[in-house]
């Protein structure tokens, strides 16, 4: 799957975490990427809107 034209943005609560982040597009339609922050020109893991949203659902919330 093609993430060009893909807008990566971090979570807001990724500072101060010593740089272990991923960043998330969710701008291109029909999919979600997923990349390492440290390495943005690496490879990216892409998901289904639906597959992303079961992840997402079953994250632990924290306050």
């Amino acid at each position: 799957m093609e993430l060009n034209g893909a807008r990566w943005r971090k979570s807001s609560r990724s500072s101060g975490n010593g740089g272990n982040c991923v960043e998330v597009a969710d701008n291109v339609p029909g999919v979600i990427g997923v990349r390492d922050s440290k390495d943005p020109s690496g490879p990216a893991l892409t998901f289904g809107p639906t597959a992303w949203r079961a992840f997402v659902t079953h994250l632990p919330h924290r306050a």
